[in-house]
């Protein structure tokens, strides 16, 4: 291979109008991150720096921005929790704060109930009181079925949701509710979804 492959290559893309066909794949960062991932498609005029943060933490900032108008990096409250769900995580082995949960994991199983769900029986769902060993691809299935038996048995953050005007619970299973009998507070939609995806 001539030491100038890439460049010709990368030169007949500019000549053909084809440099969107160029890209740079990164994971962590390295000390050539700005010039490499940040400079160099540019310079090459392709927009493409692809970073493996879309599925990485950064992903998981967008959830918390999107619903508490919180960006940046949290995590688990373990010294306040009587029960936590690990879903799909595994803090105890692979997690920004994995010394932090590693240190309190004793205290923290003395105190509360731990129950992990995961496909696989991960370090944190070994040392979990309850391991859930969800099918890939049915998480929403039990998400949609705890949901249904939080609001039918009347068991939702009433203070937070909010609730029917008249204090009755109307969740009844395969029932439709009316919108307008419910007052939320910090939720929206909940009555819609029940009708459109929970009731049954």
């Amino acid at each position: 291979i001539r030491p100038y492959t890439i460049a010709d290559k990368i030169i007949e893309l500019r000549d053909n109008n084809e440099t969107h066909k160029f890209s740079v794949w990164r994971g962590r960062y390295t000390a050539l991150n700005g010039i490499l991932y940040g400079n160099l498609p540019k310079i090459i005029g392709s927009p493409n720096n692809i970073s493996h943060s879309s599925i990485c933490a950064e992903s998981e900032k967008f959830g918390r921005y999107y619903t508490e108008r919180y960006w940046g990096y949290a995590d688990y409250d373990h010294e306040n929790t009587f029960y936590e769900i690990f879903w799909g995580g595994d803090p105890i082995a692979s997690n920004r704060q994995v010394p932090h949960t590693a240190s309190i994991w004793g205290e923290l199983k003395g105190r509360a109930k731990l129950a992990c769900i995961d496909p696989r029986l991960s370090t944190t769902a070994a040392k979990s009181d309850e391991w859930l060993p969800v099918i890939p691809g049915e998480d929403g299935a039990l998400a949609v079925a705890i949901a249904h038996v939080l609001l039918t048995e009347g068991l939702w953050y009433k203070p937070f949701v909010g609730d029917f005007k008249d204090g009755v619970n109307r969740f009844e299973e395969g029932r439709t509710v009316n919108e307008d009998d419910f007052e939320e507070i910090q939720t929206y939609g909940l009555v819609k979804w029940w009708n459109l995806a929970l009731k049954d």
